[in-house]
């Protein structure tokens, strides 16, 4: 893969923050995404009362998003891929880059609000415990959006983001994996939280290593999680911090993959850390119940209703199936961080 790095400006040695976003096709609210950085953090790095550095990868986005990065903010280190390297195969290209103390991966989608930002840099550095932390995220319209999680039981793959979770949505499993039974308006540990805006001390990313490239996106986080809690390093939701995460506005644009890339991942989770018997009885299953979806949506269109909907989706059902929820190519597994970059 050809990658062109097009702001030359070098990252600080003594920056308290790195800030890394990956971006395909989500122009304009990247836009807002790093206005809200400097707004939290203060002005920009030259400004600010505490040093940063934010560097963005474009996936070859068609939007233009590389230009408007390079003409509205010439201090942004920009990576512009000249094709679509994946989520977490992009934001380890800049995890090699990264500088400092802390390293903040964020969502395009996302805006800080207010001093998000300060506020739980100066947590972690009265915590020095814990190995990273996630705000509360908001939808736009101010709703809380669901962040924080258990892992994942066996049991658990078989019912969430599945139809057997829109038919027992309240069942103990799931009330379980939400972490239902925990008040969310003070800061406590967590087992992982989703990846939109995720804090992480340098030490972890120093010992855990880079995110694992066989997850082209999603359940990247929940493997980091995974991997941070055998090292020893605990998660924490901060609520204190708010977030607006706008959700799935790359991965949106493209249904059927967004399907085939969310269950692909979720059976690798289970590949890696449950033993591949167990995956494969899930890939199965997940393959059952898009077929079963296949027909539920083919029953009602021949009935007349929504049609052209019920069609798209039998459609993208299809593509699903005819993947078998199986990726093209696993790379290597990324490798420790090489030292030369964390000096």
């Amino acid at each position: 893969m050809n990658e062109t790095t097009a702001s030359e400006h070098a990252s600080s040695a003594d920056a308290d923050l790195s800030i890394i976003i990956v971006s395909w096709n989500v122009r304009e609210l990247l836009r807002r995404c790093l206005g809200s950085i400097t707004a939290s953090m203060g002005g920009l790095p030259a400004h600010s009362p505490r040093p940063y550095e934010v560097i963005v990868v474009d996936n070859a986005s068609q939007d233009a998003t590389a230009e408007m990065v390079r003409s509205e903010f010439p201090w942004v280190q920009l990576i512009a891929n000249t094709e679509n390297a994946g989520f977490t195969r992009a934001n380890n290209q800049a995890l090699r880059l990264a500088r400092g103390r802390y390293i903040l991966l964020l969502n395009p989608d996302t805006e800080i609000v207010g001093d998000a930002l300060p506020a739980m840099l100066a947590y972690m550095d009265a915590h020095p415990d814990i190995g990273g932390l996630g705000p509360q995220l908001r939808f736009p319209d101010g709703r809380r959006q669901s962040s924080r999680r258990r892992f994942p039981t066996y049991a658990t793959a078989f019912v969430e983001s599945t139809p057997l979770q829109r038919w027992f949505p309240h069942s103990r499993l799931l009330q379980r994996y939400y972490m239902a039974d925990v008040p969310d308006d003070q800061p406590h540990a967590v087992d992982w939280l989703v990846g939109a805006c995720l804090l992480l001390r340098r030490e972890v990313v120093e010992r855990v290593g880079l995110l694992d490239e066989r997850f082209f996106m999603y359940s990247e986080e929940l493997d980091y999680a995974w991997r941070m809690r055998q090292a020893g390093w605990p998660l924490v939701y901060f609520p204190d911090a708010v977030v607006i995460h706008h959700e799935a506005q790359s991965s949106g644009q493209v249904a059927a993959e967004r399907l085939i890339l969310f269950h692909t991942s979720k059976v690798e989770f289970f590949h890696k850390w449950f033993g591949r018997r167990r995956g494969e009885i899930l890939r199965g299953f997940l393959l059952a119940c898009f077929a079963w979806e296949w027909c539920v949506e083919g029953a009602k269109a021949l009935l007349g209703h929504k049609r052209p909907m019920r069609l798209a989706r039998m459609r993208a059902y299809a593509r699903v199936l005819r993947s078998g929820l199986r990726p093209a190519s696993l790379p290597a597994p990324a490798a420790a961080l090489p030292h030369a970059h964390l000096d």
